[in-house]
């Protein structure tokens, strides 16, 4: 059994002993964390309400845990809005909708079915920043409880915020409701038996979309291994060539991530989705000031390229959504994201947004009268590896980037997360990261086919073996 604490919540697998796995012990704990922190964060005067918006994905153990940290938050005098079935970026915009103080989302995202979640958000729908998170961690290890009386409880409120979120989307002047329903566009959706079955068809009906659904009885019994890579998503290209689909649409658990499928059973590219997005969001833009946008270190140069073809400036961020929201706010940022297929939207909220995506994404196909393979034709074209430095000895990661550092002195180095090397005269980089949780060194690299991109991984692993035998 596994439990992973970290800045931005808590993870693990469900059932096993507390501190080892995520158990209802472990989960009142942190709840409670959450809610000292939460009145610290937002000091109120004596008798004002604090709320807070809880919606979970469909996983098995989904209500098992939002009956706990429902029950906790009540515990703790807090006001629970309980938005049921919700995904991620449908909770995030519920704690807008409703101006509360916070919001929990219960999710593992992509992983396994026996995992589970909490995520937390501030007043603005999103994620706490690294001191915030470190503080509800070192609140949750002291074990120092003091719950609210009788007369102090909290109470539940039970809402659906599907629809708000449908609609916040559709009003957006950059999605063309009217040409994406003459385009008559049949899709095919594979929603992994989570709530995208549940927002998805609603947001496809509401565009005129014909949409084939698979896999969208939101059970929680995944059909398949949940995140949304080409190997996990046989049954949906089948789908889409077999029914003659002009595109094939596939959201995580908690509908953050959009992947999609081309008309002819090729994956689009997961890295794909945010650069066009950005390429449509770019042209409306263009000539009418700065433009700017973001992603992190992993994700594609694609973006980038596609950003200064428009006389737009690119800018990298530290792995993971906040970093990327937070430099997304520094230099204001159209888009951004994440090469795993994560939109971040600000003109509707800083989350990803696998909803929002979707319904630029078919803005952009139907005013460009493209098929889905076309359109991808037309973006920089890049490959990237994945693969991973595994050590005996945690204290080795720390040299072996300071080491390559020192080698590739002569490149452009990036260091804000790891060490990024990018080859300019290449148009080719490799990432190197160490994992928080594990001896591990990820390396990701980028190049113009997958041969290159081995070839470079491949150099950059010789180079660590090497160090670690010295």
């Amino acid at each position: 059994m596994t439990l992973i604490k970290s800045i931005s919540g808590i993870r693990g697998t469900i059932g096993g002993t507390p501190g080892e796995a995520l158990t209802p012990i472990d989960i009142v704990k942190f709840t409670y964390a959450y809610c000292v922190k939460l009145r610290e964060r937002r000091p109120k005067p004596d008798g004002e309400r604090y709320r807070v918006v809880v919606g979970k994905d469909a996983r098995i153990s989904g209500e098992m845990v939002e009956q706990l940290v429902c029950g906790s938050l009540i515990a703790c005098g807090v006001d629970v809005i309980m938005a049921g079935f919700a995904s991620t970026p449908t909770t995030e915009m519920a704690v807008i909708f409703e101006k509360a103080d916070g919001g929990i989302i219960l999710t593992a995202s992509h992983n396994p079915k026996q995992w589970n979640a909490l995520k937390l958000l501030n007043e603005k729908g999103e994620f706490l920043n690294a001191a915030e998170g470190a503080a509800i961690l070192e609140c949750a290890e002291s074990d120092d409880f003091d719950f609210a009386g009788v007369d102090s409880l909290g109470t539940i409120e039970e809402k659906d915020f599907t629809d708000a979120h449908i609609d916040a989307v559709l009003a957006l002047d950059a999605v063309d409701t009217e040409a994406v329903r003459l385009a008559g566009f049949k899709v095919a959706l594979d929603a992994v038996n989570s709530v995208g079955g549940i927002i998805m068809p609603r947001l496809f009906k509401r565009l005129g979309v014909e949409c084939i659904e698979v896999n969208c009885d939101p059970t929680g019994n995944f059909a398949h291994n949940p995140e949304p890579l080409p190997a996990n998503l046989t049954e949906l290209c089948e789908t889409v060539v077999r029914e003659k689909a002009d595109l094939g649409v596939s959201v995580d658990p908690d509908v953050d991530r959009l992947a999609l499928i081309c008309e002819n059973g090729q994956p689009f590219g997961e890295e794909y989705t945010l650069v066009s997005v950005a390429d449509y969001l770019l042209s409306r833009e263009k000539g009418k000031g700065k433009l700017a946008t973001s992603s992190n270190l992993s994700s594609s140069r694609a973006l980038r390229d596609v950003t200064e073809s428009y006389g737009g400036q690119y800018f990298a961020a530290a792995v993971g959504e906040v970093n990327v929201t937070t430099k997304m706010k520094e230099c204001g940022a159209l888009i951004g994201g994440e090469g795993n297929g994560g939109v971040i939207y600000p003109a509707l909220h800083y989350g990803r947004d696998a909803i929002v995506g979707a319904a630029l994404f078919l803005t952009n196909l139907a005013r460009k009268k493209m098929k889905v393979s076309e359109l991808q034709k037309t973006y920089p074209q890049y490959y990237i590896t994945k693969n991973r430095i595994d050590l005996s000895d945690k204290s080795l990661i720390d040299r072996i980037l300071s080491e390559i550092k020192k080698i590739y002195a002569a490149e452009d180095i990036n260091d804000i997360d790891g060490v990024k090397i990018s080859f300019e005269s290449r148009k080719e980089w490799v990432h190197l990261r160490k994992s928080n949780t594990e001896p591990i060194i990820r390396i990701y690299a980028e190049a113009a086919d997958r041969e290159a991109a081995e070839k470079l991984a491949s150099e950059i692993k010789a180079i660590a073996e090497k160090i670690i035998t010295e």
